[in-house]
Parts: structure tokens; sequence; C-alpha cells
């Protein structure tokens, strides 16, 4: 074997061992990574859980980079933060973006469809790659965001309240006795 042969090989296995690595990488995404891809120059309003966004998106899948679902051939979808109409690692990368603004948000596979993922388009554990540009921003009211924050607070005071009415009721219900069974008893122990 020739000496250049030998380099050209060792620099060939190098390339291939650095490709390999780099394609694991983004495979292996683990946390949520959110990238600007266009600001508005004014951004005074920025979204909130509890606001809607409106956005034109396009999914693709981080390996091979096969678009998973788009929204450009129909109308935007509106995503009310908060409520999880969409996976968590897309609604939690809206959360502070502005009107106009386009970003690009690589979600992991814990934040997107996870072990099961949805066949046939998704597969298990597919890390995901969404474009996504905010078109509107409708904040929500100060009374919407007060129900948003008090009613699951409200739910968690009443359901063990009714359970133990429940209950309750119930075990009187079992203590008590029945008028005619008492008689008979009555009636009973006099003959003794």
């Amino acid at each position: 074997m020739k000496p250049k042969t030998g380099v050209i090989l060792v620099l060939l296995a190098a390339f291939v061992h650095i490709a390999a690595q780099n394609s694991d990488a983004e495979q292996n995404v683990e946390e949520l990574l959110v990238e600007t891809l266009v600001k508005p120059e004014t951004c005074s309003l920025k979204s909130e859980m509890g606001d809607a966004v409106q956005i034109h998106y396009t999914g693709k899948l981080l390996a091979d980079g096969k678009v998973i679902d788009s929204s450009l051939s129909r109308d935007p979808l509106v995503v009310e933060l908060g409520k999880r109409t969409v996976i968590p690692g897309l609604e939690q990368s809206l959360v502070g973006v502005c009107e106009g603004q386009k970003i690009k948000t690589t979600i992991p596979p814990h934040l997107a469809y996870g072990k099961r993922g949805y066949p046939p388009t998704i597969p298990a554990d597919a890390a995901l790659q969404f474009e996504v540009e905010v078109m509107s921003l409708i904040q929500a009211a100060p009374w919407q965001k007060m129900v948003n924050d008090v009613f699951p607070l409200v739910c968690l005071g009443l359901v063990p309240t009714l359970l133990g009415m429940v209950g309750l009721y119930l075990y009187n219900k079992a203590n008590a006795q029945q008028p005619g069974k008492k008689k008979a008893k009555d009636k009973k122990s006099k003959k003794k």
C-alpha cells in the first residue's frame, strides 16, 4: 500500500466517523430548540399562555427531512396556548412570539409523539422540525385568563368535596335502619 493511499483511507474513515456522529446528534435531540428566522421590527405584544395564535406551519421529520404536515395549502391553524391542541413542543415554542415572526423549532421525541409515534407518518422516537409563521395574535381577555387560572383550582377543590359528600350519603344510607325491619326485631324480642 502506498503512503498516499493510506492517508486517503484514514481521511475517508475520519470523514465517515464525523458524518455518522453528526447524523446521530441530529436524531438524539434532547431539548426544545427555537431559532428565530424573521422577527418584525416592532414587537410590542408577545404571546402568553391563554392567548390564541394563528399560524402557518410545515412539519418535517428531522432524520430525513420528509414533510409530515403543512398548513400552507389550508387556512392557518388557530392554536390556543395552554389548551393542548397541538404537540407540547410546538405549543411551548409558540409562547413569547410576535405577530409576523417566523421561527424554526426542533422538537425532541418526548415533546412530540414519543415512543408510540403516529404511524404510519411519524415513526417512534422521532425528532421533528417545524417552520412556523405567526399570522396573527389574539390576546386573551383578563376574565379569560382568570378563568383559565382559577377554574382548575376550583375543580381541584370541588372534586374531593363532592366525593366526600357522596361517601357520607352512602354511609348514612347504609347505617339507617329501615322501619319495617326494626318493628320485626322488636316483635321477636317481645315474644321471648
